[in-house]
């Protein structure tokens, strides 16, 4: 892909809460249709990262672009119309609305429909061929007409989902999608951001090593708020600061907890 305009570019970036610096220079190039995980130790500011790309942060210094453009000085809302959209670790929900309706509220937007009094969203054939297509592609269109609220924990994960790739956002980013999930569970949930992300550039944070090295073409390494690796995930695991800094011990734990649970 050399040659293409990056989907997302960091250049630079720092951030700073008072005297506190989070991110101390984080520099990335995301090539567009890659698939990248941010792993790092609690605390490296990933969460920060994340809220600097997508707009919810503006960073104290450096720049960050989509698809060539600097973003770093709109509001969320801007950088989303520009093709970027992210989930979050608790769920964004519209607990009282069905799932259709959770997913045709992301829809109406992106297709040009505006808030109007005189129009009936039975009417908008449009929208709802959109939500019926994103339903089945989360597998939740058994489900349409159940409310959020009483969707399984997994469930309300797949609509989060739906709900940000709805609006046909060519960058998604997603914040630590499998968390709380059963080992089952995440093993399905991972088929299904590998399905309905293709052709997309996703980024994703992440602390399942399974996950990571399973769902990711490059992994970018977050320490102390510094992008230490970005590599392939096997450049990455055999690293040697990274396994200083974090992955030796990571790997060593998911590994004694994989055996006390067999």
């Amino acid at each position: 892909m050399s040659g293409a305009t990056p989907a997302v570019e960091l250049r630079d970036v720092r951030k700073s809460f008072g005297k506190t610096e989070i991110i101390r220079g984080a520099s990335l190039v995301v090539q567009p249709g890659e698939r990248v995980a941010i792993i790092g130790p609690n605390g490296a500011g990933k969460s920060t990262l994340f809220n600097l790309i997508s707009g919810r942060f503006a960073p104290t210094s450096g720049e960050i672009l989509l698809h060539g453009e600097p973003v770093h000085r709109l509001k969320p809302f801007e950088i989303n119309r520009r093709g970027l959209a992210r989930s979050f670790q608790v769920s964004n929900l519209f607990t009282r609305l069905s799932v259709f309706e959770n997913i045709r509220c992301a829809v109406l937007w992106s297709l040009g429909h505006r808030y109007s009094f005189w129009t009936f969203l039975a009417d908008l054939r449009d929208a709802n061929d959109r939500t019926e297509e994103v339903l089945e592609m989360i597998k939740l269109d058994r489900r349409r007409d159940v409310l959020a609220m009483n969707l399984t924990y997994a469930e309300q994960r797949a609509l989060e989902i739906g709900v940000t790739i709805a609006g046909g956002a060519s960058v998604i980013l997603l914040d630590e999608p499998t968390a709380g999930m059963s080992k089952s569970e995440t093993s399905r949930f991972v088929n299904l951001i590998r399905e309905v992300t293709v052709g997309k550039t996703l980024l994703t944070v992440e602390h399942d090593m399974g996950v990571v090295f399973g769902l990711a073409d490059k992994i970018a390494v977050l320490v102390y708020g510094e992008v230490i690796a970005f590599d392939t995930p096997g450049a990455v695991r055999a690293n040697a600061r990274v396994q200083e800094a974090y992955l030796g011990s990571v790997l060593a734990e998911q590994a004694a907890s994989a055996a006390q649970g067999a």
